[in-house]
Formats: C-alpha cells, sequence, structure tokens
C-alpha cells in the first residue's frame, strides 16, 4: 500500500527521568494519530543518552526492537531511526487493533519509560443511499443514508439544488466503530424526476475541507402527456405527411394508439409506434386524428386536424371574389337609390295634402257667404257682401 496521509494532532510531551546515579539521562515521546489504512511515525527522543538500553514494545507489550534489532516478524513496522538522540520506527497501514501505548523503554540501574499513544481513525465510506418506496409525482419520497463504519461518529448531511435539507440522524456505536444513519422526507412533482440529492459524510478522518458524497437519482413516476408534430405545415394532395406522438411519462408509455374520430385509418395509412405515415394525400383524407397513450398513473391524448390543400378547388374560389365584391356594391347602390326615391315621393306627398286643406278651408267660407246672401232676415235688411 502506498504511503498514506498522516494527520498531525497537538503533541502530549511526556517526559520522564531514567537515570543512575550521576546521570541526567531523559526520554521523551509524542502521542500519535492516524487514519486507519495509513502511516504512523512513533519517535522516542533521548536526552544525554549514554549507550543504555532502548526497548520499544507494542500495547500488548512485546517488545518491536531491541537496541536497534528487531524482535517481532510484523514487517508494517520498521525501525527508521536509531541514533543517541532519537529512536523512530515506521508503522504502515494501520489498524484498528495497533491503537495503543507504546513504550518506550530506557533500562538503566532504575529502568523508566514513557508512553506514546497511538491513536487510530476510521474515515466513512462512501455512504449507502436508498429510498423506501417508489415517489410518485404529488406525494412525498423518503431517503435514507447510511455510513456503516466510522470513528469518531460521522456527521451526516443532505444536499438538493445545492440547498441543504434537514435530515434526522441516528447512530449507534459497535465496538470501537459507529454505525451512523440519516432520513429526509420532502414532496416530489414530474419535474423532480431525474434530480440529483446528494448525502454527505465527514469527520476528523478526512483531511480538511473533504468529505465522502453519494448521488442519488430521482425517480419520480407520473401520468404520461402527449403532442402530435406534423412533418409540414401545408400538404398538398399527393403528399406524404407524417405525424409523430411525442410521449412522456414514467414509466414511459409502451403502447402508442392512432385513430381518426369516428372513422377508421386511410388503407394507405401506416402507424408504427409513434408515427403515422399517411402517403399519396387526397380530400378523403381529411379528418381529426388522436394518438392515444397510457400507464399506470393515467392516460393521455392528443389531435391533429387533417385539411388537404386542393391547388384547383383554391384557383377557382380566387378567381370568383371580385365578381361577388362587384354583386355586392352594385346591391348597396340600388339600395340607396330605392331609400333616396322614397323618400323624395314622401315628400311630395306632404306638400300636396297641405294645399288641398287651405283650398277645402275656402270653400268653407264662401258657402257660408252665399248662405247668409240667401237666407237675409227681417232684423237684417242690409245686404253683406264676401270676397273670397
Amino acid at each position: 500500500m502506498g504511503r498514506a496521509r498522516r494527520f498531525q494532532w497537538p503533541l502530549l510531551l511526556l517526559w520522564a527521568a531514567a537515570a543512575g546515579p550521576g546521570t541526567g539521562q531523559e526520554v521523551q515521546t509524542e502521542n500519535v494519530t492516524v487514519a486507519e489504512g495509513g502511516v504512523a511515525e512513533i519517535t522516542c527522543r533521548l536526552h544525554q543518552y549514554d549507550g543504555s538500553i532502548v526497548v520499544i514494545q507494542n500495547p500488548a507489550r512485546q517488545t518491536l526492537f531491541f537496541n536497534g534489532t528487531r524482535a517481532l516478524k510484523d514487517e508494517r513496522f520498521q525501525l527508521e531511526e536509531f541514533s543517541p538522540r532519537r529512536v523512530r520506527i515506521r508503522l504502515s497501514d494501520a489498524r484498528l487493533e495497533d491503537e495503543g501505548g507504546y513504550f518506550c523503554q530506557l533500562y538503566t540501574e532504575d529502568t523508566h519509560h514513557q508512553i506514546a499513544t497511538l491513536t487510530v481513525l476510521v474515515a466513512p465510506e462512501n455512504p449507502v443511499v436508498e429510498v423506501r418506496e417508489q415517489a410518485v409525482e404529488g406525494g412525498e419520497v423518503e431517503l435514507s443514508c447510511l455510513v456503516p463504519r466510522s470513528r469518531p461518529a460521522a456527521v451526516l448531511r443532505w444536499y438538493r439544488d445545492r440547498k441543504e435539507l434537514k435530515g434526522v440522524s441516528s447512530g449507534q456505536e459497535n465496538g470501537k466503530v459507529w454505525s451512523v444513519a440519516s432520513t429526509v422526507r420532502f414532496r416530489v412533482d414530474r419535474k423532480d424526476d431525474g434530480g440529483i440529492v446528494i448525502c454527505e459524510a465527514q469527520n476528523q478522518a478526512l483531511p480538511a475541507g473533504h468529505s465522502k458524497q453519494t448521488q442519488y437519482v430521482l425517480d419520480v413516476q407520473y401520468s404520461p402527456t402527449a403532442r402530435i408534430h406534423a412533418s409540414q405545415a401545408v400538404v398538398r394532395e399527393g403528399d406524404t405527411l407524417v405525424l409523430t406522438c411525442a410521449v412522456t411519462g414514467n414509466p414511459r408509455p409502451s403502447q402508442i394508439r392512432w385513430n381518426r374520430g369516428n372513422e377508421s385509418l386511410p388503407e394507405r395509412a401506416e402507424a408504427v409506434g409513434e408515427t403515422l405515415t399517411l402517403p399519396g394525400l387526397v380530400s378523403a383524407d381529411n379528418g381529426t386524428y388522436t394518438c392515444e397513450a397510457a400507464n399506470k398513473h393515467g392516460h393521455a391524448r392528443a389531435l391533429y386536424v387533417l385539411v388537404v390543400y386542393d391547388p384547383g378547388a383554391v384557383v377557382e374560389a380566387q378567381t370568383s371574389v371580385p365578381y361577388a365584391i362587384v354583386g355586392g356594391i352594385l346591391a348597396l347602390l340600388v339600395f340607396l337609390i330605392i331609400c333616396v326615391l322614397v323618400g323624395m315621393v314622401w315628400c311630395s306627398v306632404r306638400q300636396k295634402g297641405s294645399y288641398l286643406t287651405h283650398e277645402a278651408s275656402g270653400l268653407d267660407e264662401q258657402g257660408e257667404a252665399r248662405e247668409a246672401f240667401l237666407n237675409g232676415s227681417d232684423g237684417h235688411k242690409r245686404k253683406e257682401e264676401f270676397f273670397i
């Protein structure tokens, strides 16, 4: 295994005097912290060393090195340095069982020792993310994140669209390691299908700013939708038209059905999956075409109205348009003339009636005068004349 990262932690300096009469020899050790699988260096510093025997022992009090000579056949331990100033051993592929106190003993008339404590941390592996049950549009999804082994207990966090989600965490200690789990719940819609949710695990065994992550791709099921796309906007007699039924849905509809209103499809039509091909179009092919798709969550239907363009009929209709316009204008002029004539007749009749009325009034006055002249009474012998 290649050289792993070495973690430097605040050092606890342990001093002891291991001296005989007239000497001042001293031993200093340092506590060491390493990540599982990493490399640890255990150092004993010697002061005023006079050549006395130095023994290095593991936590089980098994001698690793005796005055620079290997005593235990564990090739993971290597003597890196043995000098009057320092004894340094190197441990590769550190394991949890290597954890404990390493004895640095200096044998003089009075035997003294100091202990370098080795602490082994366990970095979390990539979290395991699972879904409790299938997510459906409009409902809630519950995800669980598990880190079965870490030391110290890993801290789990959830992220979605770069925003942290609030989860519920729990942990259980198994010997020297922890098993940690977290769950999160949130509502989902069809637009969330294919979205990414991240579970992140961190602890002190990882370098600062580093974490282990697992991405979970959301699988949200929803009812289908359908839409028809035509190969061309204007279709003429003799053209070939291809209609495509664009379908979405999760699960994706496996079958698509084509229909034409209450009629059957033209005999020339070829319906294959999402496409309907209509070759050699004629006006008899006109109608409303539909495609239908379904899954276990719903049903979708799309419509397309086909109108075949007939150049001959259009030309005939275009040539008849000017005549229709001229006829309309003439009809309007005739109507206006009739209205004018009716108005003139009405005014004429009204004036003649007024003249006849005045003439009749004059005749009445003349008759009264004549009657008065012929029927003169005794009291009125004077002749009266009336002029009209």
